[in-house]
């Protein structure tokens, strides 16, 4: 056997002819397209059968990414990826998942894992998973899932949406109509996403979705309703306007109460002295 540095590849003798006619061939580079080329990379491998299950769940993975792909792009504005591709994504997760644990039989090590993902500086296929699993995890899209499809409280958020969406298409028309008419629906709403926001259960789709609603609201529309949480501002608002006025009317007051008090100690002291002038006289 003649054994290559650097390399973990046993080249038997019969394929050293070959090997060196390739080298002829392509003098200064090697074709990965030439059939020689590929015939010698499979003899090279070693172990077809392995190789034959890395290309098969190479395949696989590479029709559940495109697949995955051709949902998400469309699916950007408006923002409906967690919605419209959560099962694109769970089957690209299982098969990145049977390539990362595969271990073919007899083999004490993950033999696939390493074949796809690890035997070389660029790693791929763990790469373009990784990327898409980030996006994932970036939009919380597991907040609006829950086994198989949408969690309860997402499909009862899209319901209350949907209601909202619809009064704001049948009274387009008329907008002051349309802030009377969807003013409940769209209450009902915002209160509904204001519970969402302190459970956690918001994912990008709900978010986006909410953000747009409100734009229709107060800019397309121009429609506004008075929140309960500006009652208690609105008050200390007034309460502070009014102390100045409360403060000078109250220093006013007691300014002339103070005035009267001034005066009894001037009466009690001539009292006093004419009483005294009169126990002389006597």
């Amino acid at each position: 056997l003649l054994t290559f540095t650097g390399s973990s590849a046993m080249v038997s003798l019969h394929l050293v002819p070959r090997l060196i006619a390739l080298l002829l061939l392509l003098p200064g580079r090697i074709r990965s397209s030439s059939p020689v080329f590929n015939s010698l990379l499979s003899d090279l491998q070693g172990d077809p059968e392995l190789e034959e299950r890395c290309r098969d769940l190479l395949r696989d993975f590479g029709r559940r990414y495109e697949s995955y792909v051709k949902c998400a792009v469309p699916s950007a504005r408006p923002v409906r990826i967690c919605e419209n591709c959560h099962i694109q994504f769970e089957m690209l997760r299982v098969v990145y998942n049977n390539i990362s644990s595969d271990q073919s039989e007899g083999s004490g090590s993950n033999r696939s894992a390493t074949f796809l993902l690890r035997a070389d500086r660029l790693m791929l296929v763990y790469m373009l998973f990784q990327n898409l699993e980030d996006v994932w995890d970036v939009a919380h899209c597991s907040q609006c899932l829950s086994g198989d499809g949408l969690s309860n409280i997402t499909l009862r958020y899209m319901a209350k949406l949907n209601q909202s969406l619809s009064c704001f298409e049948s009274q387009k028309n008329n907008h002051s109509e349309l802030c009377r008419v969807c003013r409940a629906d769209y209450k009902d709403l915002n209160e509904f996403y204001s519970i969402m926001e302190k459970n956690q259960t918001l994912c990008i789709d709900i978010e986006d979705s909410m953000n747009a609603t409100r734009r229709l609201w107060s800019k397309d529309f121009n429609c506004s309703f008075p929140r309960e949480e500006t009652v208690p501002v609105i008050a200390v608002s007034s309460f502070m306007l009014f102390l100045p006025i409360i403060f000078y009317l109250s220093s006013f007051l007691h300014s002339e109460q103070k005035k009267r008090r001034l005066i009894h100690p001037k009466r009690a002291k001539s009292n006093n002295s004419l009483m005294n002038i009169q126990d002389k006289h006597s």
